[in-house]
């Protein structure tokens, strides 16, 4: 289980993610609210716990933003601010969760993992960009069939088209972890799905950003 953390109180953070990967709960932090925002769309994390007050970018409107771009990561907030409209308010912005602080590490780590049981919904929508449809459904990129790691890739690409998404983010989304795979696992689909788009004559293509990412553009 991975969890992004977003706290600027430095001593907190710290003794908390002590405590949260002495559970087995991976924790990446971050101390500010722009550097929380950038980490917490990536949609490579189970759960997102975030602090209302922060520099920069507040946690609420962190939460705002992910749930306009539909990233449906669960969230917790966390607050000195215990009063009930407080609390309705962010749940009715998207939170999935709300404790007070100060709180206890236990009662934190048994809030992530009954979110992570809740059963995840299954996006099973089509997605398109430029001359490209991509059915989940039937496994098809403009009918010709993919693989189930395919699907994955050219889908995180055509959700967010001309868009930058790095390696790491690839291997994370689609291998489970950063890390998990060699490197060249991206290259080969890549490649591959390549083929497909020239097999289709699609005038959309992936670009390779060396030692950056990928993108997908119809420019």
């Amino acid at each position: 289980m991975r969890v992004l953390y977003v706290e600027d109180a430095t001593f907190l953070a710290e003794a908390v993610k002590h405590n949260l990967e002495k559970q087995g709960i991976q924790v990446d932090l971050a101390d500010n609210g722009e550097d929380g925002l950038d980490n917490a769309m990536s949609d490579i994390y189970d759960c997102v716990v975030l602090d209302v007050m922060l520099p920069k970018l507040s946690g609420t409107d962190i939460l705002k933003r992910m749930r306009e771009k539909n990233v449906q990561t669960p969230v917790i907030m966390l607050s000195a601010l215990s009063e009930v409209e407080t609390k309705i308010s962010h749940l009715n912005h998207g939170a999935d969760d709300y404790l007070a602080k100060p709180f206890k590490t236990a009662e934190l780590v048994a809030r992530i993992k009954a979110l992570a049981r809740r059963p995840k919904t299954i996006d099973i929508a089509d997605v398109t960009y430029g001359d490209l449809t991509l059915d989940k459904t039937n496994a098809t990129l403009n009918g010709e069939q993919l693989t189930a790691k395919e699907i994955e890739i050219i889908a995180e690409l055509m959700k967010t088209p001309e868009t930058l998404i790095s390696k790491e983010h690839l291997l994370a989304k689609v291998w489970g972890e950063i890390g998990r795979g060699e490197d060249n696992y991206v290259e080969s689909y890549m490649s591959r799905i390549r083929k497909i788009l020239k097999k289709i004559h699609s005038k959309t293509k992936i670009v390779t950003i060396r030692g950056l990412g990928y993108k997908i553009t119809s420019k």
